[in-house]
């Protein structure tokens, strides 16, 4: 049985049990096997730009006796990927503007799908607010604390009603991108020492900012610090706090 780490394994935990999987960047082809292994899922399909990565996850596939659930390809993105032909996407692993580009590129085939499963790398926030605005909504989120990095995911479904967001005020909304509204409505225990661990941070760079000689752009710096510290702290009071939210 193929092990994978607490990362992908939280990953692997979102895709929907009898659902068609397409792994995109899929390197060794750990999380399909997995799912397959497991009985969770009948088939899948890996993709990933890199001819290497590709001839790993083949040669895993074979040795674990799954070349007939799970099929190999060589595609940038979504590019092999027909409309219709997958119920779940799992993009993991890179970071945000990549995974943003791989959604737009491939939007029909994230349309035909019934899920997204996100773990961007970096700039989390801009993809929170990407499928915010492009008619998903988030309805799970987890995050994993790993080798000393934290891990957030998401996965999300094709929502015909978003309007739950035009009642909100500018800071919520900012907050829920920054840190994960479904987080912050369960008040996840990894998301709390994530926030206590960026206030810390916030702290000593205010700290340091304020022993340094005032110019326009140290103070620019303190103001962007003081707002990225309210946001901090509005996430931390708020919550377990937006249940009945709707969003």
């Amino acid at each position: 049985m193929i092990r994978l780490s607490r990362r992908m394994k939280a990953v692997a935990s979102m895709v929907t049990a009898g659902y068609t999987l397409c792994d995109v960047g899929t390197d060794h082809g750990y999380v399909p096997i997995a799912l397959v292994q497991g009985n969770i899922i009948p088939k899948a399909i890996a993709v990933d730009i890199n001819k290497g990565p590709l001839e790993r996850a083949n040669e895993h596939i074979r040795a674990n006796g799954l070349t007939e659930q799970i099929t190999t390809r060589f595609s940038n993105g979504l590019e092999a990927i027909h409309d219709g032909e997958v119920d779940s996407i799992v993009i993991a692993g890179m970071g945000g503007e990549l995974v943003i580009h791989i959604l737009t590129a491939g939007e029909t085939v994230c349309r035909s799908a019934k899920e997204l499963i996100l773990q961007p790398q970096s700039e989390v926030s801009k993809v929170r607010e990407y499928v915010r605005n492009t008619g998903y909504k988030i309805v799970d989120e987890d995050m994993i604390l790993e080798d000393g990095k934290y891990y957030p995911m998401f996965r999300c479904v094709p929502c015909a009603d978003n309007s739950a967001w035009d009642n909100m005020d500018e800071t919520t909304v900012t907050v829920c991108d920054l840190y994960g509204p479904v987080l912050i409505k369960n008040g996840n225990p990894v998301l709390r020492k994530f926030l206590v661990r960026e206030h810390h941070k916030l702290a000593a760079i205010m700290q340091q900012l304020r022993t340094q000689e005032m110019s326009d752009s140290i103070m620019d710096r303190i103001e962007q610090i003081n707002e990225m510290m309210a946001y901090n702290e509005a996430a931390y009071s708020t919550m377990g706090a937006i249940r009945n939210a709707g969003i």
